[in-house]
């Protein structure tokens, strides 16, 4: 079996792919470019073709089809780039590549940390020797509560590592677990979850429902200095209404590891570049925002996990094999 990998990064993931490739006895085409009108030639006679986070709208969807593509694999956990209601229209199966939870909940509890501690600023401070202590007191992990909305593998595990912090832990989800409540957690609804967090984190897939569920009017009934924390994904939050938030100062802090209208943007380098992304450039100038290039997940044991298993649900679909990746 034949197939094409977009988006195949030279440094981490290229010699990875080549291993499992050959582990796997399949023929690949790797291109270091994401996938796109021109290149769709490039999967001609490939069934699979293995992405990131590069968009996947319709008209996209159906070159790839038109060139023999029956089956998408994101190297993500997110498939909300995807138009998976196209693709299944077209008769193409979507699948996605999920790495386990603690890299992303490391970093979800590291950044908690930098924003209560106000590291940025510390940071900034050192490298230009101003030693001074006004503006930079920061706050103790006991004395607050936190919130974690979505308690799938990632909130989770942000949940068991804050226990060590004698922080008081709440959680927000549809579908409450019983992990969760066996650990001491308790499960609020929204408004709660508004009232009574000092730090909320965000932890759950990008869905028609909840778009933009931090805005404006949800933000009004946050404690005054909340800290907001997002690994999950920019839609999540109503980025105009998080501006204004911070800037009235009900707003204390946020750490965002992705922000709206990213894509095309991160993974690039852009230095030289005019970004058109305004609340991107207003959001990394307040002192008390920390802004990543949605990288919680970078860690060696993610790309390797997201590389082989990628191709192992390529595999699997081409062999008609159960695939516990396939979206359904």
């Amino acid at each position: 079996m034949k197939v094409t990998v977009y988006n195949c990064r030279e440094f981490d993931e290229k010699e990875l792919f080549l291993k499992y490739g050959k582990e796997l006895g399949i023929e690949l085409v790797l291109c270091a470019d994401a996938p796109d009108a021109e290149n769709a030639k490039l999967a001609q006679g490939s069934e699979c073709i293995d992405i990131i986070t590069s968009k996947m709208p319709r008209e996209l969807l159906e070159i790839f089809a038109s060139q023999g593509v029956r089956y998408v694999t994101t190297r993500t956990i997110g498939y909300d780039h995807i138009d998976v209601g196209a693709a299944k229209k077209l008769g193409m199966t979507v699948a996605n590549a999920p790495y386990g939870p603690c890299g992303v909940a490391d970093y979800t509890v590291m950044l908690i940390l930098m924003t209560i501690r106000r590291m940025k600023r510390i940071l900034e401070r050192s490298h230009i020797q101003d030693y001074t202590l006004k503006g930079i007191q920061g706050r103790e992990l006991k004395d607050l509560t936190v919130g974690v909305i979505g308690t799938g593998r990632i909130g989770r595990c942000v949940l068991r590592d804050l226990s060590g912090f004698g922080c008081e832990r709440i959680a927000y989800d549809l579908y409450e677990s019983g992990e969760v409540t066996e650990s001491g957690v308790s499960y609020v609804d929204l408004e709660q979850m508004w009232r009574r967090a000092d730090v909320i984190s965000l932890h759950m897939p990008l869905t028609d429902d909840n778009f933009h569920m931090i805005g404006e009017e949800a933000i009004a009934k946050m404690k005054d200095g909340v800290m907001i924390i997002n690994t999950a994904r920019g839609g999540l939050i109503d980025t105009q209404a998080l501006i204004s938030g911070i800037e009235s100062g009900k707003i204390g802090g946020a750490a965002l590891d992705v922000v709206e209208n990213e894509f095309g943007l991160y993974y690039y380098d852009h230095k030289s570049d005019i970004l058109n992304n305004r609340e991107l450039s207003i959001l990394r100038g307040f002192p008390n925002v920390t802004v990543s290039h949605h990288m919680a997940f970078y860690t060696d044991d993610c790309v390797e996990t997201v590389v082989r298993d990628s191709l192992l649900g390529c595999k699997y679909f081409a062999e008609g094999r159960e695939n516990p990746w396939e979206v359904k």
